[in-house]
């Protein structure tokens, strides 16, 4: 099966360039300040130099207004805008509209119900991100390195546009979240550090990539 990777939360070029050697389809930057892989628009400029075309660089942002995509970029070739915040159909429409970039919408899920309300985003939205619904009084969107119950896809309710699956995914598991969701993409971003939130470690992108790989083959 084809399978669209994504490595989310890069800040620095030692992660960049183990995402790329190793195959991934796709690099996330985060710009949103709560997050401690926030990263600067001048430093995630000079790591998406890094890149090559044939791998999209995706910007995540949490309720941006039209000002803070505008400086962004205008300074860092995104591919894609990832809106991870509470933005609605109509919101996600208008930033792929007036910025000229596909839109990723995050969603989180929890029950067979959030899944059923992500169709409202099948059009608006290019792709989804199914994330973990963050716990009660998080300050941050996301699941927090928590996995949702990968078998609430069953059943025809798996969306109909592409879309990753992200929560909890590590290098041990990405298989089997490969073999038992069936996702068309993977993101992943805290199950790939080590020494604190936010510190990408090559070893464990290496090995992600390579389970993911092995499954989907």
């Amino acid at each position: 099966m084809s399978l669209t990777i994504k490595i989310c939360g890069l800040s620095d070029p030692a992660a960049v360039e183990a995402a790329v050697e190793r195959g991934a389809d796709m690099v996330g930057f985060v710009f949103f300040p709560k997050s401690p892989r926030n990263v600067a628009v001048e430093a995630a400029a000079a790591l998406a130099a890094r890149v090559p075309e044939r791998v999209a660089c995706v910007g995540l942002f949490v309720d941006p207004d039209d000002a803070l995509l505008a400086r962004v970029l205008d300074q860092v070739p995104l591919s894609i805008i990832q809106l991870h915040g509470k933005e609605t159909p109509a919101r996600c429409a208008d930033v792929r509209a007036r910025f000229g970039r596909p839109v990723m919408k995050a969603l989180g899920v929890a029950t067979a119900e959030d899944l059923a309300g992500a169709k409202a985003y099948e059009g608006p939205a290019d792709r989804l991100l199914l994330d973990a619904k963050p716990p009660e009084g998080a300050d941050r969107p996301g699941g927090n390195a928590a996995a949702f119950d990968w078998m609430i896809l069953k059943d025809g309710r798996r969306p109909t546009i592409p879309w990753l699956l992200a929560g909890g995914l590590t290098p041990d598991n990405a298989a089997s979240a490969v073999r038992l969701a069936r996702p068309p993409g993977l993101d992943v971003s805290s199950g790939v550090e080590t020494g604190g939130a936010g510190r990408k470690d090559p070893e464990k992108i290496r090995r992600f990539l390579e389970a993911a790989r092995r499954a989907a083959a």
